[in-house]
């Protein structure tokens, strides 16, 4: 089970990114019409510069997908690493509801990131000293 724990991880985690960058990008889902105000304005400075949702969500898609399928997982990870950080700043400081899955996408970053054979040793070897 334990060498399965990665694959697992990593599979959740793609799918998870897939799924919500796949849903922005063809505007599947409509935004909740409960958002708090500061998570409004915030989302409508996102469209407003309008290239940045496209590609937010683009990125989301194809790193999920990578996630998914196993390719370039490390690169992935790196990739992902700012979003998973903006996310869980946003629950944590605009929409407080949604920081539990904030915390498991966190948890899930970590863990692959870290701690989970055999991507920790290349992701590792970004904050060795030279």
């Amino acid at each position: 089970m334990k060498a399965k724990l990665p694959m697992i991880a990593r599979i959740l985690l793609g799918f998870i990114f897939f799924a919500s960058g796949l849903m922005g990008l063809l505007n599947l889902i409509p935004p909740p019409a409960d958002l708090p105000e500061k998570l409004i304005t915030f989302n409508t400075g996102l469209m407003a510069s309008v290239y940045f949702f496209p590609l937010l969500k683009l990125t989301e898609t194809i790193c999920g997908l990578l996630l998914m399928i196993g390719f370039f997982v490390p690169l992935a990870l790196v990739i992902l690493a700012p979003v998973v950080l903006n996310i869980f700043l946003v629950h944590a400081f605009l929409a407080p509801s949604g920081l539990p899955l904030a915390i498991v996408l966190g948890l899930l970053m970590i863990y692959l990131s870290f701690f989970a054979q055999p991507y920790s040793a290349t992701i590792k070897q970004l904050f060795r000293k030279k």
